[in-house]
């Protein structure tokens, strides 16, 4: 790690200061005084409220100033490609000409394998199938003098945590890739790997940048959040640099600040999904992924979704979902062993386990353009969403426990997407699953 900054609000000047000394430490320890091409990889929209999107304009303008010839490639993976509006609102000034588009299924380079034996090892004989790492050609071969991923780090589904080389091979990644990692984290399971540090599919990923990325010249700006008193996230961390450590060191502090044990499943949890960042059941989910570990069996999880109006990012992805629903893990693997559809996109079908509450509770959802009968047809309960709106009213619910006028205790969050909720013996159990493997 090259250095980090840790206080229980980083307010946005200091990390300004940061960027530059990220620049400045770039030139030095990289040995090149003149930058003249720098990539800059961001995450997309479904991040907004990290800030990462200021924090990526800042370096523009820093960058530029200092006459670099700058892009920026949002790390989409599959998901929908910004819109010009999209990108204004992520990323303020940074001319549009300068913000590429990632294409998963055409634009990127094969640059190895790994192997399937390696597979097995890091999932414990779960999986062992190889994971070709096909990554955006402009990204490994543009002749650039610096790469700076910024991020946010955030217990995550399928990688443990988000960011790091997440940024590399799941959003610059290509459709082999994607599929094949994909349904390896589905088949070892997702309660195994949410806010693990180093999960099956993370390993494979530091074994690919070791071998197929070791070349390029690039650093990791990373940033943890927390709620301020008033559900408000606020940074506190940043950590800059380009090894593992940066990576688990941000992790571990994210471990710290972002995973909310409960000592009790809960019977009833209510997540807000923000309608300018969240379109897709595909991305809105991570209220169900982030909560799974907390519900109590029998228990609802009721998902307030205005902005949803489809299931996935893709057409391919959106048809797999309608055609088969979210299903158990063991409905999916039966289907995937003879279905031509599944085996085309394993990352859709993963998503259909992640997405399942695989019998023990009912997830109900309140998607602004969704029809009951969409909704229920995937296996969700519908809930109108101004019905929605109106009795879980976000200006006057607050993050934690609340009591509606009709005695109805709930658990409110606000933002499912920044955190962990898991009950204290789930915790243990998905620890020790991971000392075994």
């Amino acid at each position: 790690m090259w250095f980090h900054h840790e206080e229980r609000w980083v307010s946005e000047q200091t990390i300004k200061d940061l960027c530059v000394e990220l620049i400045d430490q770039a030139r030095s320890r990289l040995g090149i005084a003149d930058l003249r091409r720098v990539l800059l990889l961001p995450p997309d929209i479904t991040r907004a409220h990290s800030g990462v999107g200021w924090i990526t304009e800042h370096l523009y303008h820093l960058l530029t100033d200092a006459g670099a010839d700058v892009h920026l490639i949002p790390t989409l993976g599959q998901h929908v490609p910004h819109t010009p509006a999209d990108n204004t609102f992520m990323f303020g000034s940074v001319p549009h000409e300068r913000i590429h588009v990632h294409d998963w299924k055409d634009g990127v380079t094969h640059l190895g394998t790994v192997p399937a034996e390696k597979v097995a090892e890091f999932t414990g004989g779960a999986v062992a199938w190889d994971i070709p790492i096909d990554v955006n050609t402009m990204t490994v071969t543009g002749d650039w003098d610096l790469i700076i991923n910024v991020g946010h780090v955030v217990p995550h589904e399928v990688l443990g945590f988000a960011n790091h080389n997440k940024n590399y091979f799941i959003g610059l990644g290509g459709k082999r890739l994607l599929g094949a990692s994909h349904m390896a984290s589905a088949v070892y399971g997702i309660e195994n790997n949410l806010g693990n540090l180093l999960t099956p599919v993370r390993q494979a990923f530091n074994y690919a940048e070791e071998r197929f990325l070791s070349h390029l010249p690039d650093v990791y700006l990373q940033v943890v959040m927390d709620y301020d008193s008033d559900s408000t996230l606020r940074h506190t961390g940043v950590y800059v640099g380009d090894g593992l450590e940066t990576y688990l060191a941000a992790a571990r502090a994210s471990t710290e600040q972002n995973i909310i044990p409960f000592d009790e499943p809960v019977d009833k949890i209510v997540a807000v999904m923000q309608a300018d960042e969240f379109r897709a059941t595909w991305v809105a989910n991570k209220a169900v992924y982030r909560t799974r570990m907390a519900m109590a069996d029998g228990g609802e999880l009721v998902v307030i979704a205005p902005g949803v109006e489809r299931f996935g990012e893709q057409p391919e992805v959106d048809a797999l979902i309608r055609k088969y629903g979210y299903l158990s893990k063991e409905e999916v693997l039966a289907h995937y062993a003879v279905e031509a559809d599944m085996q085309d996109i394993p990352h859709g079908t993963a998503h259909l386990v992640h997405g399942s509450p695989e019998g023990r509770f009912t997830i109900t959802y309140a998607p602004g353009g969704l029809t009951r009968a969409e909704i229920e047809s995937v296996g969700y309960r519908y809930m109108d969403p101004g019905e929605a709106l109106r009795r879980y009213d976000p200006e006057i619910m607050t993050d934690g426990w609340n009591t509606m006028d009709d005695g109805e205790r709930v658990f409110y969050i606000s933002t499912p997407s920044a955190g962990l909720w898991a009950t204290r013996e789930r915790l243990a159990a998905r620890s020790a699953h991971e000392r075994h493997h």
